[in-house]
């Protein structure tokens, strides 16, 4: 039986394969299809035969390893419609995809601006509405300030709106709360720049 290694195994991913495989049972041997993430991002997938392996890293593509075959798997491409309709039960199961907000700070704390206020009930509305959905929460700053103090003020902040949420009755054991300080910029600025939009904490409800 081929072996699977993933470079990156999201839900839906493990969804993929999940169809792939169950495609597969009919016939002797193992076929994998890899399918696009809902976000758009890149993922990739390794598979295994006894004497080779090949790499999936093109939506759609199709791996297939049969029983007493030798070498690597037989890598081409499948019709994303066909796919769809012969494992439909697998693509219905699948999680919506996740939702985003940002929250927008004052400058140099963790006070929220009255605007994101509505913005935080929005997202914990559609947390809830997710039956066993979790919360990430990013915390973010502007260049103000040097980077260890950033470092800190973004996870106050993350941890701010974490607590928020906690005290709304969202489960506190489902929110994952993190800080990246200067990186990762909405904005791009030079150092010590005082940029609104940059003192931010993202939210991904899925």
């Amino acid at each position: 039986m081929p072996k699977l290694q993933s470079s990156r195994f999201p839900s839906l991913l493990v969804a993929t394969l999940a169809a792939a495989l169950l495609a597969a049972c009919s016939t002797p041997g193992t076929r994998v299809v890899l399918l696009p993430q809902a976000d758009g991002r890149p993922s990739a997938v390794v598979v295994r035969a006894k004497d080779g392996e090949e790499v999936l890293s093109t939506p759609y593509q199709r791996a297939t390893a049969a029983v007493g075959a030798k070498g690597a798997p037989v890598v081409d491409n499948v019709d994303p419609a066909k796919v769809q309709a012969e494992n439909k039960p697998l693509f219905d199961m699948r999680p919506p995809p996740p939702q985003r907000y940002t929250v927008y700070f004052e400058l140099g704390g963790t006070t929220l601006t009255a605007a994101s206020q509505q913005i935080m009930s929005e997202a914990l509305a559609a947390a809830l509405a997710r039956s066993g959905g979790d919360i990430v929460v990013t915390g973010h700053t502007d260049t103000k300030g040097n980077g260890d103090q950033n470092d800190e003020l973004s996870r106050r902040r993350a941890q701010e709106v974490a607590q928020l949420f906690v005290e709304r009755q969202f489960p506190a054991n489902r929110i994952e709360a993190v800080g990246r300080g200067e990186r990762d910029l909405a904005i791009q600025t030079a150092d010590d720049v005082d940029e609104p939009r940059n003192r931010r904490v993202t939210i991904e409800v899925r």
